[in-house]
């Protein structure tokens, strides 16, 4: 019998179709696709948009502001999970999804470590944007087939937004995650994109929608000042939020969104007496701590839920928080913060710079539209070379006639390469400016080449009849914008690589691989003693390959791996974290 969904704790699938899962496994995103490029580029442009004068944020303030509580009142500990961007491929999130679902999960030097109470989904729930249809069938679905069931006291789900969550300006985030609906063997308990939630032992976990790293709107800073009053003198805050401020937080617009943070401790946590000791989030898709110099604070960054991995190399060696060029008039001093762990490590994520010549391959969408788009580049030169004046002499305006169309076409390839060029914030707008001519005339110049090649074929080597003709006009037709997409795709590949050692389109060049391998998620535990134990977990390889379970337990994940076996590890030693640095003797 089929099932009638994966909230069925009775019928379970027999095979990986709609019809028995109840949504359909997606393939990884293919970023560099042209449709994937502009359907995304238009939503993240709409949304902000429109998110500037409809913020779902302020009519949130009407829903009700709950606190919410977590831990074992009789130990007074406490396990809890922490996994960011993960509504992508099928096979990196289900990996993630199925390891959280455990009810114990065995890992070499930490032992065995139980099942989060509460999971906190730390933004990018989805991708490439929100809808309902993309988290059932990306995130939702994923989720419950890895837990469909769970006895007993059952494990609650909360989820930050991040960008891609925005991009239907909040709607899709809402109705899935704010309205009490279960994940499966999850419940969902938020009534708003923010939360508070009282842990054991003086903890506290605050999660911060900051829309596209913005301000804090009011309804929500009135939530937290509200929240704030339960807190005590020496109470310890874990604050989650969208992205990792504290890495750019020396340049201009990452010192924004740095007082964003800056001002929320200035003005709710540090009045109450409390301290901020731990910073979660999630965006970059890789794992990076940064710890305090002299002191205990931590700054975590775990994005590798599912989607694509992101590189390391490029990570500061320290930071300065707040940084001197703060707004913030009650900002506390500043402290250094050193890098102190990465995943991949450095060596690791620049050898996966060289992956990106699979490009044309893992992204034959971009193969096909930039052999059209060269083609008809190519079309043009041969226009001004030939023009429609045949080989007799021309004049003035007729070169000009000639040649406009080819002219024209340039500037838009030079402009169109130059936008392309997305720098690092570390990186000048002049040095982007000069990669992206760079590849613009490498383009240009192959065009070039390409019609005087033909002409030079046309003239010298094809025979001077109708059939040869006709011949090579089929050819020019059917082979150049395959052998232009793929040459084209490889001069992109080859710039992408050479230009992220330089701090120029470092997403572009990960985004084009799809790298499914290498996810992780954190676990986390509170002992009696108050003291914080991080466990960052990774998974070095995925599984691709999926049989249905049906005759496993009702708690058990509906699908299994076939013929693999997953093999969960430590990032680094688990990090310790105290309510309270240890005064110096």
């Amino acid at each position: 019998m089929a099932s009638q969904g994966v909230d069925a704790q009775t019928d379970r699938p027999l095979d990986i179709t709609h019809a028995e899962l109840g949504f359909t496994p997606q393939p990884a995103v293919r970023w560099l696709a042209p449709a994937v490029l502009v359907a995304t580029g238009l939503k993240a442009l709409l949304a902000t948009i429109f998110g500037a004068y409809a913020d779902k944020r302020e009519l949130q303030g009407s829903l009700p502001a709950r606190i919410y509580r977590h831990g074992d009142e009789e130990t007074g500990e406490v396990w809890f999970d922490f996994v960011a961007d993960v509504g992508d491929g099928f096979n990196a999130t289900y990996t993630i999804a199925s390891l959280l679902a455990r009810r114990e999960l065995e890992v070499p030097s930490a032992g065995t470590l139980p099942r989060g109470e509460m999971l906190i989904m730390g933004g990018d729930q989805v991708y490439p944007a929100a809808s309902v249809k993309a988290y059932r069938d990306r995130t939702k679905g994923v989720y419950s087939a890895a837990l469909p069931h769970a006895d007993g006291k059952r494990p609650t789900l909360y989820a930050l937004p991040g960008n891609h969550d925005w991009y239907d300006g909040l709607t899709a985030f809402l109705r899935v995650f704010a309205q009490g609906r279960p994940f499966g063997g999850w419940d969902t308990a938020q009534t708003r994109s923010y939360f508070a939630i009282q842990l054991p032992q003086g903890w506290w976990l605050y999660a911060l929608d900051t829309q596209f790293d913005d301000h804090i709107d009011a309804p929500q800073l009135e939530y937290f000042t509200e929240a704030a009053k339960h807190l005590e003198e020496g109470d310890t805050v874990i604050l989650c939020t969208p992205s990792p401020s504290w890495v750019n937080a020396h340049t201009e617009h990452g010192a924004e969104a740095w007082d964003t943070i800056e001002y929320f401790d200035a003005n709710i946590v540090r009045p109450a007496g409390a301290s901020i000791r731990v910073m979660l989030s999630g965006d970059k898709h890789h794992y990076s701590r940064y710890v305090e110099r002299g002191g205990g604070r931590q700054k975590v960054t775990c994005g590798l839920g599912g989607a694509y991995l992101t590189t390391t190399d490029e990570l500061p060696k320290s930071v300065v928080l707040p940084p001197p060029t703060t707004r913030i008039r009650a900002a506390g001093p500043s402290t250094r913060y050193d890098l102190a762990a990465r995943y991949p490590d450095k060596r690791q994520s620049r050898r996966f710079a060289a992956g990106i010549l699979r490009l044309p391959f893992r992204n034959p969408g971009f193969w096909g539209v930039a052999g059209i788009l060269q083609s008809i580049i190519v079309l043009a030169a041969l226009y001004g070379l030939s023009g429609p004046f045949g080989n007799s002499p021309r004049g003035f305006f007729a070169l000009v006639a000639s040649w406009t169309p080819a002219v024209l076409i340039g500037v838009l390839v030079v402009v169109g390469w130059v936008a392309f060029a997305r720098l690092d914030t570390r990186t000048s707008a002049l040095r982007g400016t000069v990669f992206g001519v760079c590849h613009a005339a490498v383009h240009l110049g192959l065009s070039l080449l390409w019609a005087w090649l033909i002409t030079t074929l046309y003239r010298d080597v094809i025979p001077d009849d109708v059939l040869g003709n006709w011949g090579f006009l089929l050819g020019i037709v059917i082979g150049l914008p395959v052998v232009l997409g793929l040459v084209h795709s490889e001069v992109v590949a080859v710039y992408l690589m050479i230009a992220s050692r330089f701090g120029i389109n470092l997403n572009e060049l990960m985004a084009g691989q799809s790298i499914e391998d290498h996810k992780g998620f954190l676990r986390m535990h509170i002992d009696a003693e108050g003291t914080l134990r991080i466990y960052p977990i990774k998974v070095d390889k995925v599984c691709r390959r999926w049989v249905a379970d049906p005759r496993g337990e009702a708690g058990d994940p509906l699908l299994r791996p076939r013929n693999f076996q997953l093999r969960p590890r430590l990032i680094e030693d688990p990090v310790v974290v105290a309510k309270h640095d240890q005064p110096e003797t």
